[in-house]
């Protein structure tokens, strides 16, 4: 009796080559609702504290990626740097992630994941500790450890939502992913939240850098993956849902990697616009702002990607195009939010943080339902590599560069060195994010186009595959 369903949309990487040999002569076969539940084989119990364990580490993965923007106004005033050159400490971080991903993805289809994840994960705790040392007059030091830090992050995010597909199919699946995926927006949230609170309890940024080391150093639950399949990638590459899935995704990088980097620091400068706040003139500067966005961002994280996985499995059974459709929604239905957050920051606060909440609630929609996408339109045995091959490409034209983007267009449409032009030139840049969103739900709904065909090509190669083994 086989471990996996041949209908199913998935096959065991955690079991080696030759452990499924002799298991016709065993009499303790698992029941059929924990070969559903866990695919790979391993225990009802085992798996769900697997997923407890890697969205944990994801936790203070998003915590670490966004504790620089909610100490960037102490940054910018202990360089003194500008816009552009505070933008580039997103961009070297994500351009070191974006190009270290395919290697870990290649790696992790084909050897001991939990080697990978623990390496990676003790490299990036080094670097992050390194970077909270770093002097006013090594600003270039700064941008090397945070771009060294993607080298954690790459092993890490890669391998992480391939090994939940491996444990859980169908339903239980989506639902373990959107656990997993809650962690995105909860761990930015507390990044701002924790580093605002740090720096202003030290009257120091550097220490809001060393207060995520608590990872773990690996996961003990994963085991080695089995490298006795030979399935080629041209499906990931070649399937048009996989391509315009990965294209949509790529804005809700683009906009997300700018808000993550410039939200607070344009809500301070609003703040300075409107004459309720006072300019940072002396370290530690207000950052206020950055707690009361990491407290949004929370929120709306948890309410949005909820809300997109509760939409997209009650519209699954009106429509197998329920996933791209919902989070083409969720896009669309940012875009005029995000739009009216900006509009609003130079009249009313309290409007501004209102359009952002349902702007970035709307926009968290689509985490876990990409990634899903992604699982059921790729083979089992090059979701690594398909993995980061999408965080390639939406890295590559998404966040890698908006954070810097934002910040030239700000400084090039800057016609004075005051108060007022700070906020208005980013402000103005800032509505790119709008039409960026816009563009992202086109190509979801572009998606929709193929997604059940597309789905249906990946099920039937499986099984080829199964049969040839």
């Amino acid at each position: 009796m086989s471990l996996v369903d041949p209908m199913s949309d998935t096959t065991p990487f955690f079991s080696d080559d030759n452990e499924g040999e002799g298991s016709a002569e065993k009499d303790d076969r698992p029941s059929p609702e924990q070969e559903e539940d866990s695919p790979s084989g391993l225990s009802h119990i085992r798996a769900h504290l697997t997923v407890v364990v890697l969205c944990y580490i994801n936790l203070l993965n998003y915590m670490d990626r966004f504790t620089v923007a909610g100490v960037l106004p102490d940054i910018e005033h202990f360089f003194n740097i500008s816009d552009g050159k505070s933008g580039l400490l997103q961009t070297v971080f994500i351009c070191s992630y974006m190009i270290l991903a395919p290697l870990f993805g290649y790696l992790g289809d084909r050897y001991n994941r939990k080697m990978i994840m623990c390496v990676g994960i003790g490299f990036w705790s080094v670097v992050t500790l390194a970077s909270s040392f770093v002097g006013k007059d090594y600003f270039w030091a700064l941008l090397l450890t945070r771009g060294l830090v993607g080298v954690g992050e790459a092993s890490y995010s890669t391998i992480a939502p391939t090994i939940i597909a491996d444990l859980f199919i169908k339903e239980k699946r989506t639902n373990m992913l959107s656990i997993f995926y809650f962690a995105i927006p909860v761990g930015s949230g507390l990044g701002y939240i924790v580093g605002s609170a740090v720096d202003n309890r030290a009257k120091d940024w550097h220490w809001a850098l060393r207060v995520g080391l608590l990872n773990p150093s690996h996961s003990r639950h994963s085991k080695k993956v089995g490298t006795g399949a030979c399935l080629t990638l041209s499906l990931s590459f070649y399937s048009n849902s996989f391509v315009l899935s990965t294209f949509g995704f790529t804005a809700v990088a683009f906009v997300t990697g700018s808000l993550a980097l410039w939200a607070p620091a344009f809500l301070f400068r609003a703040a300075v616009f409107t004459g309720e706040k006072q300019p940072c003139v002396v370290e530690p500067c207000d950052t206020s702002d950055s707690l009361y966005f990491g407290i949004i961002t929370c929120v709306t994280g948890v309410l949005g990607v909820a809300m997109g996985v509760g939409v997209s499995q009650w519209l699954r059974k009106r429509t197998p195009r329920a996933d791209p459709l919902v989070c083409a929604a969720g896009l669309l239905l940012a875009a005029p939010f995000l739009y009216l957050s900006i509009i609003f920051a130079q009249k009313s606060t309290v409007a501004t943080y209102f359009f952002i909440f349902f702007g970035e609630m709307f926009l968290c929609m689509n985490w876990a339902i990409v990634a899903d996408i992604l699982l059921y339109v790729v083979v089992p045995t090059r979701r690594s590599t398909a993995e980061a091959f999408q965080i390639v490409i939406s890295h590559l034209l998404g966040d890698a560069g908006s954070p810097y983007l934002i910040g030239v267009v700000s400084d090039s449409l800057k016609q004075a060195d005051s108060y007022m032009w700070q906020f208005r030139s980013l402000q103005l840049s800032l509505l790119l994010c709008s039409f960026v969103a816009v563009v992202g739900g086109a190509f979801f709904l572009a998606t929709a186009l193929f997604i059940e065909k597309d789905r249906q090509i990946a099920e039937n190669y499986v099984q080829a595959g199964e049969q040839a083994w």
